[in-house]
């Protein structure tokens, strides 16, 4: 919502909105001249022209209840950030996974290839400083939700498809209507578009293919371009990734273009599932005219989303390191550890992790435990309900239930003591990695001072992948 609020705002349209407590983002939008409430009244809206929401808001919220018993129009946000793409070249961004990041990349690279895109991304972009922007450049790249079906409102120049996996069921219902609702969006391209799907992922790969026959077309196939580590099967379609290895906080790689034009990529974030985003962003931009070694060049000033992979800090003498994450499915969740077992290195890797949704860790409580189970040190947190009431028999215990007995995992109820044990159990050398949708991203500071606090005492050394004493859970 403050991304469709920035833009607007910076295209010289009134601006005026309400959440249910003060923050930075509103102080920040205030500054930009929108005029904010704290607190929701029916009154905000008396003078209006159009009310925009998102699914978060419920029919009986006071002014959009107010706003519809006057006629005034209501727009989804997805509907007025299509109204602020019009006349632009739109590069969406879409994906069960990966969407911020890879959005994030795609916008830093024309950035920093002198394009000047708008962009709008669901987080906060070091590199670029906001999540949101009205560019000159003529181009418009956003990150696309499946998340209620709203990204089939966007008219795209470029589509990316980083991955497509069942998540959403509260929404969907089914996996199979997670898949169609891709290929719906996929049909949104004509013949001088351009499709650009992970054919690691079994699902995109299988977009793709459906794509290149014409079987979801609607007005004539566009083309179609793939990434990935797998083997390529149309060298002028398909880009290959090889030789992925760490490098520092990082990794180095090369990747061979459509066409096989190849580059070298060297990346400031951790893990291969960064390389693919990587790619992903260098293909998007080849395609709006960019040169490959340029691009690659872009890619390597890029430091990160907020919440992906986000450095919060570290031990007093720089030993453990703290990361947060906002992995909330499981495939995100071992992609989450396996970036953190490449950067510890020999080091343990310590997770708290927050389940977010009730029907999501009802869903996927064994996949959750097969991804956690990557850590040397498991701590989970009860599940963050967000818009979902609670469900019958359905808890955190779900998750840990699933683990051997004698494994290193930890169900606490109460996150001060779930820092407090953690940081106790870290050693020289270790990582700790918050992770989740919810307000698990609050403990990352906390972790970080605990650790300070626990390098003013003596503690005993003990084994790193020991849970905590049973008297720190009481």
């Amino acid at each position: 919502m403050s991304a469709v609020a920035r833009i607007l705002l910076a295209r010289g349209v009134p601006v005026s909105g309400s959440d249910g407590r003060e923050s930075a983002v509103l102080a920040a939008l205030r500054d930009l001249g929108a005029t904010v409430h704290v607190g929701h009244d029916a009154a905000h809206v008396a003078d209006v022209d159009t009310v925009v929401v998102s699914t978060a808001i419920r029919p009986t919220n006071p002014e959009l209840a107010a706003a519809r018993a006057a006629g005034v129009t209501v727009l989804h946000r997805s509907e007025a950030l299509a109204a602020a793409m019009t006349g632009t070249d739109v590069v969406a961004v879409a994906g069960t996974h990966g969407k911020t990041t890879t959005t994030a990349m795609t916008t830093v690279l024309l950035r920093e290839t002198g394009r000047d895109p708008s962009f709008a991304i669901g987080g906060d972009v070091s590199a670029l400083g906001v999540n949101a922007a009205h560019g000159t450049g003529g181009i418009f790249v956003a990150e696309a939700d499946e998340s209620d079906g709203s990204f089939l409102n966007y008219d795209p120049h470029v589509a990316v498809v980083t991955n497509i996996e069942p998540d959403h069921l509260d929404h969907y219902g089914t996996a199979e209507a997670v898949h169609a609702a891709f290929a719906d969006f996929a049909a949104l391209l004509g013949p001088d578009d351009t499709l650009i799907a992970c054919r690691d992922d079994a699902g995109s790969a299988d977009l793709a293919a459906a794509v290149r026959s014409g079987a979801v077309s609607r007005a004539g196939a566009p083309t179609v371009l793939t990434y990935g580590t797998s083997v390529v099967t149309d060298p002028e379609h398909d880009a290959l990734i090889e030789d992925v290895v760490p490098a520092g906080a990082g990794s180095h790689s090369r990747i061979t273009l459509p066409g096989g034009v190849s580059t070298e990529l060297t990346l400031r974030v951790p893990g291969e599932h960064n390389v693919r985003n990587a790619a992903a962003a260098l293909l998007a931009g080849t395609a709006l005219g960019v040169d490959p070694g340029e691009g690659s060049a872009a890619l390597g000033t890029f430091t990160g989303a907020g919440r992906r992979f986000e450095y919060r800090g570290a031990s007093p003498d720089g030993t453990v390191r703290v990361f947060d994450d906002y992995a909330h499915h499981p495939t995100e969740v071992a992609a989450a550890l396996a970036a953190a077992r490449s950067v510890a290195g020999t080091g343990a890797v310590h997770v708290v992790f927050q389940p977010h949704l009730f029907s999501r860790t009802r869903i996927f409580a064994a996949e959750f435990a097969a991804a956690l189970a990557a850590a040397d040190r498991v701590t989970v947190l009860d599940i963050y309900p967000a818009r979902e009431e609670p469900e019958p028999g359905v808890t955190s215990a779900l998750i840990t239930d699933r683990f051997a007995p004698g494994d290193a995992v930890v169900l606490e109820s109460d996150p001060e003591r779930a820092v407090r044990a953690v940081a106790a159990a870290a050693r020289p050398g270790d990582l700790l990695l918050t992770v989740g949708a919810g307000d698990v991203t609050a403990l990352g500071p906390r972790l970080v001072d605990a650790l300070a606090a626990a390098a003013t005492t003596t503690v005993e050394p003990t084994d790193s992948t020991t849970p905590a004493p049973e008297a720190d859970h009481e």
